[in-house]
């Protein structure tokens, strides 16, 4: 069996707890939603009187919670952070698994570049981030179709899942990229992870103090979000020449570090 596909094989069950969970969470938005709506309450009323500093938390600043979108785009925050820990665990597991598992001379024996096989492997990954954030889409439309009460929100859901996919890609390869400098392979998806989570809680600390959102620039969570996306905002072009750079660089450091380091068998 190939590369490509004995790792498409190795993350199946992953990819299927991951997509199970996408899509309850979903679900446990929107229902959320119809209990709000249905209870007679001024959702915005409600959350307006809540702390700036809890706001911030929830992700709901400047949406109308009274539209089945604008409540989706609360959840998109945490939809996107969903994805991108998958993302960053993936592309640092799928690089380092053989290290870890100290089965390295298995693969390396065979007539294949390290080249190579960091390529069947990198490409394995997006398979996994494209068929979650399908699963993702899928999930949204028909929950979010369901409480809509005909507005149209197809358009709104379709570039949201644009701006998460672009997010996963660079997460994956941070993941990659921290996976092949590590010298400790059994480390590398809590690293990314942690680094994930310092940039996750950077953006909340610009929600809470506008004067430093001049530093958004180094928490891809302040990249796409929902408030700017949604209702024809669409992505912010020099944000996504940004992710574009952000990837390719992170992706040179995989193939270089990946190439030149010493194995651990």
């Amino acid at each position: 069996m190939n590369i490509f596909l004995k790792e498409l094989k190795s993350h199946r069950k992953s990819l299927i707890f991951w997509s199970i969970g996408v899509f309850l969470m979903v679900a446990s938005g929107m229902t959320k939603y119809e209990a709000y709506s249905s209870s007679g309450q001024s959702i915005n009323k409600l959350m307006a009187d809540m702390p700036k500093s809890l706001r911030a938390v929830l992700g709901f600043n400047d949406l109308d919670l009274t539209k089945a979108s604008g409540y989706y785009g609360m959840l998109f925050l945490y939809l996107v952070l969903m994805a991108t820990i998958h993302a960053v665990m993936l592309g640092a597991t799928i690089i380092a698994k053989e290290e870890r598992d100290k089965t390295s001379e298995f693969l390396f024996v065979k007539p294949v570049s390290r080249s190579k096989v960091i390529t069947a492997k990198l490409l394995a990954a997006l398979i996994n981030i494209v068929i979650f954030n399908l699963a993702t889409f899928v999930s949204s439309i028909i929950l979010l179709g369901k409480y809509s009460d005909g507005e149209a929100v197809n358009s709104e859901i379709a570039i949201l899942m644009v701006a998460m996919f672009i997010l996963q890609v660079l997460f994956m390869v941070i993941g990659s990229a921290t996976a092949a400098v590590k010298k400790k392979p059994k480390t590398a998806a809590s690293v990314a992870t942690g680094i994930l989570l310092l940039m996750y809680m950077l953006s909340m600390i610009i929600d809470l103090n506008e004067s430093i959102k001049g530093i958004r620039y180094f928490t891809p969570f302040k990249y796409f979000e929902a408030k700017n996306v949604m209702y024809g905002g669409g992505l912010d072009v020099s944000f996504v020449v940004i992710s574009l750079i952000l990837i390719l660089s992170f992706l040179v450091i995989t193939y270089v570090y990946y190439k030149k380091r010493d194995l651990n068998v």
